[in-house]
């Protein structure tokens, strides 16, 4: 075809060879392959042959045959040549093409009524998508699908739903029609899968060096956490290539898992692929079934098969194609239905058509010979060869291959399991990554010395130190349910690792990153950069910033009794005593009351001072005052004594009870603002970026903690930040400072506190955890977490949890006095000043007594006489008083009586030994 004479030759060449076959035989089919696909003709000569062979089934007649090649994307020339088949006599047409030129044979054998029989081949062995070739239920349908519909939607879905995938990439190489699996991406879609898709260009090593140059190293550690879960819809030699690629520049770990899901794998490709790939691998392909007795392996019925294309080991069998081996079957197909009409008479002769003509007839023995083949099933090398009602074969089954989690290139693949659109699955799959079985396993552990997740407990010369602590009960527990063993050492730096101004990283995360250790454990948060560089498992503990503060030292106050009232208001009590007694004396003076007899209160000053003072302190004592405004006045000065009596009464039991909160500081926006007592946190930690960040990045500034930021940065963070934890513990003991760190450290530090002069405060909001930290694709991750979460789940955790942070420690964690969590009961420190008023009150009356007994026998020494030659006249004018008559219906008034008395020398203050009263 290159030069006009050389097709001359080869036409006047074919022309005399078809009519030469024509002559000797009836049966002639024609075939249209793609140019690329030689083995296609090879096998279809092969069939051919072996049927011409076979004398039961066509008896003494032969099959000839025309073939042609064509662009697989030129559905002109693939017509052009379909009508020079039909011009020279053919019963079908078979066709091993691509969509794009299927879908204008399909137009033309319909017009013509030539049966078409159509393989669906893709280039280069890239899987399959629909060709969408137009059915009908009409009778003019003449192309029959000789290759099952393309079911890789369905399977796929399957194995990645049993697998429960959530987030996953799908590689595809550039010759498949991405449209292929356009049907599974809208339901994972719909299912809240999160997918990526990528094209793996032919130049896979610049691709990769690629990803490489444009991705900082945070983005490439994305991209490899990425690839843990992969489907890759490629032709094989592609997929051996990109695996190989990526393995070899540590894109993947041991912990990835692929899919490859692709007809066209044979049992060679399977081997190669398991031998680049590490992690697991699952193998998705068509299968077909294989006689059990191998000797029967090329008997087909009365049909026996060539041995290059039964023989599993024959090179040329390994290497065939699955569309080779439809091929094959449609011709056998052809010819056992070449036989049923022969035996049944009804045979209809080959006619050439023109396709050019418009008044070309179509053949009429077209109908007849499509219902005699779509009738017709065959058992060939791709199993039961059969159409349905729609044109299609519905036999197809999918082998599900794998192997499991390792490290080693090379392992042993088995199969998981088999797939059929009327069964659906059959076999179980499920994604565990490693079992729970890592008995001889030695990790070596790198940590940081924190209290209470890691401690030195045990420190022997010349031995390995021991360790105890919140971390270390959770590796044990870990240790003895998987059955490892480990070696723990703490970080050369003791810090937790921060990013370098290089971009390493240093402390427990970068021995991770260096590989020089295989998890990380101690009071370890999980944050957005360290995920960047290393794996975590999921949380085992909460966090959450907390504040250490020194509790306020509790004072000493004598007088408690007075703390109820505020000094102003017992200096108005005492004066209204004052004001009151003295009110009292005014109204009795203005309007004297009429006394009982044998009452011995007199309406002096200092009784009426002493009265207002007993009523106030409610110890009662008898009524003098009879007049109508002494009473009102006393009544008013009683209701204000109760009221008072009962205030002082409740607050006072208040005051002895509970502890008055000295501290102001009792939340993080209370430390944030106020200024007096500095506070800071572990330089380049995880709080102080998370501090930092809070208060400085826009999209998630906020106040508080941009107050917070400004005095944790003082001097560029060297004022008022350690370096260790440690030192502002002790900084925080000794000084006037409050400490900003892990909530779960600090609750420890003040529940063991031997003073329990600790006291700490903090966000319950837990927005980060604490997780083991794995090197970047660990194979223990998942196996860990899944641990973790059982520990959780069956309350182990809270048990190993309540161990180190006991509810019911000997200090109060909340309080900011200092008090340990006791009864309540009351001290002589309570009390105290109410026995130094007793006391107070004894001394002073001792001192008075003493002082009228001096006063009393210096006035007794100067008047000795006077005082014996009294005693008659007292004694004869007390029974001069006692004599007189009494006179009833005479009545005096009170002056009256008081003048009477003093012309009789009586009086109130002389000594009668008691008071008058009324005749």
């Amino acid at each position: 075809m290159e030069v006009f004479p050389l097709l001359l030759v080869l036409s006047i060449w074919w022309s005399r060879t078809w009519e030469s076959a024509n002559a000797d035989s009836i049966i002639h089919i024609g075939a249209i392959f793609d140019e690329s696909a030689k083995k296609d003709d090879e096998v279809f000569r092969t069939a051919v042959g072996d049927l011409n062979q076979n004398e039961e089934i066509l008896q003494t007649e032969k099959i000839t045959f025309s073939v042609t090649f064509v662009d697989g994307n030129n559905p002109f020339q693939a017509v052009q040549e379909a009508c020079e088949l039909m011009n020279q006599g053919i019963l079908a047409l078979v066709s091993s093409i691509g969509c794009t030129s299927a879908g204008s044979l399909q137009s033309l054998a319909d017009a013509m009524h030539i049966p078409h029989l159509f393989i669906q081949r893709s280039t280069a062995g890239t899987p399959r998508s629909g060709c969408g070739l137009t059915r009908s239920n009409r009778n003019d349908d003449y192309t029959l699908s000789v290759r099952p519909p393309v079911y890789l939607n369905d399977v796929i879905l399957r194995v990645v739903t049993e697998y429960a995938w959530q987030k996953f990439i799908i590689f595809y190489d550039s010759e498949y029609d991405i449209r292929g699996i356009q049907e599974f991406l809208d339901k994972v879609s719909q299912q809240g899968m999160d997918v990526a898709l990528q094209k793996v260009e032919n130049n896979i090593n610049k691709m990769i060096t690629t990803l490489f140059a444009t991705m900082r190293i945070e983005e490439l550690n994305r991209y490899r956490d990425t690839l843990r879960r992969a489907i890759l819809v490629m032709n094989p030699a592609t997929a051996k290539s990109f695996i190989t690629e990526v393995v070899e520049t540590n894109l993947v770990a041991f912990d990835c898992h692929w899919i490859i899901i692709n007809e066209e794998i044979n049992d060679v490709d399977v081997q190669e692929l398991v031998r680049r790939s590490i992690g697991r691998l699952t193998i998705i392909r068509q299968t077909f079934p294989v006689p059990q007795n191998i000797s029967q392996r090329c008997f087909r019925g009365n049909h026996r098969i060539s041995s290059t294309l039964c023989d599993p080991k024959d090179p040329f069998a390994q290497s065939m194609e699955i569309s080779n081996l439809y091929i094959y079957d449609t011709v056998l197909l052809l010819a056992n239905a070449f036989h049923k009409k022969l035996e049944d008479r009804k045979w209809h002769s080959m006619a050439s058509l023109s396709c050019i003509r418009k008044n070309s007839k179509p053949w009429q023995g077209g109908r007849s010979m499509l219902d005699t083949i779509k009738k017709g099933g065959v058992n060939g090398l791709t199993g039961e060869l059969e159409f349905g009602e729609n044109g299609g074969n519905p036999n197809v089954h999918f082998e599900i291959l794998g192997t499991n989690y390792g490290e080693e290139l090379g392992r042993g693949v088995r199969k998981l399991g088999c797939w059929n659109p009327v069964t659906g699955l059959n076999g179980s799959l499920t994604d565990k990554k490693l079992e729970n079985n890592m008995r001889g396993v030695v990790l070596r552990v790198v940590t940081v010395l924190e209290e209470p997740f890691v401690m030195v407990s045990e420190n022997v010369l010349g031995k390995p130190k021991k360790y105890q602590g919140f971390s270390i009960d959770v590796l044990d527990a870990l240790s003895n349910y998987l059955g490892f063993n480990y070696e723990i050492y703490v970080a050369p730096d003791h810090k937790y690792g921060s990013p370098q101004e290089d971009g390493t990283w240093n402390g427990l995360v970068g021995e991770l990153v260096f590989k020089r250790a295989d998890i990380g454990i101690s009071a370890l948060t999980i944050t957005p950069d360290r995920e960047n560089v290393v794996d975590f498992t999921t949380r085992y503990m909460d966090y959450s910033v907390g504040v250490l503060l020194r509790r306020a030292e509790k004072t000493v106050d004598m007088f408690a009794c007075l703390a109820p009232f505020d000094l102003s208001l017992w200096a108005c009590i005492a004066g209204t005593v004052l004001l009151v007694g003295l009110l009292v004396y005014l109204l009795n003076w203005l309007n004297p009351p009429r006394l009982q007899m044998g009452s011995m209160t007199s309406t002096t000053l200092y009784n009426s001072m002493w009265f207002v003072y007993g009523s106030f302190v409610q110890q009662g004592g008898e009524v003098p005052y009879t007049t109508l405004a002494t009473r009102m006045m006393m009544g008013a000065w009683w209701l204000f004594a109760l009221i008072v009596i009962s205030s002082y009464t409740a607050n006072l039991a208040a005051f002895l009870t509970i502890t008055r909160i000295e501290s102001s500081i009792q939340s993080l926006q209370d430390l944030s603002k106020q200024t007096d007592i500095p506070y800071g946190t572990v330089l380049d930690s995880a709080v102080y970026e998370h501090v930092r960040i809070k208060g400085v990045n826009p999209f998630e500034r906020d106040s508080m903690y941009s107050q917070m930021w400004r005095m944790i940065n003082r001097s560029n963070g060297s004022e008022n930040n350690v370096l260790e934890s440690q030192a502002g513990i002790q900084k925080v003991k000794f000084g006037n400072y409050a400490f900003v760190w892990d909530a779960a450290v600090l609750e420890y530090v003040a529940i063991n506190d031997a003073d329990c002069s600790f006291y700490t405060i903090g966000n319950t909001v837990a927005d980060r955890g604490y997780g083991i930290a794995l090197q970047h694709g660990s194979p223990y991750r998942d196996v860990f977490s899944q641990r973790i979460l059982e520990l959780q789940q069956n309350g182990d955790m809270d048990i190993l949890r309540h161990k180190w942070w006991p509810k019911n420690g000997q200090c109060d964690l909340y309080s900011s006095v200092d008090t340990k969590q006791k009864g309540g009961a009351l001290d002589i420190k309570s009390f105290a000043g109410v026995f130094c008023i007793l006391a107070a009150g004894i001394v002073l009356s001792c001192f008075i007594a003493m002082l009228e007994t001096w006063w009393n026998k210096r006035k007794g020494s100067r008047v000795p006489s006077k005082e014996a030659s009294s005693l008659p006249n007292e004694s004869t004018s007390s029974e001069g008083r006692n004599a007189w008559p009494l006179r009833p219906c005479l009545k005096f008034s009170s002056n009256t009586w008081r003048s009477q008395a003093s012309s009789h020398g009586l009086h109130q203050s002389s000594q009668l030994g008691g008071p008058l009263e009324d005749p």
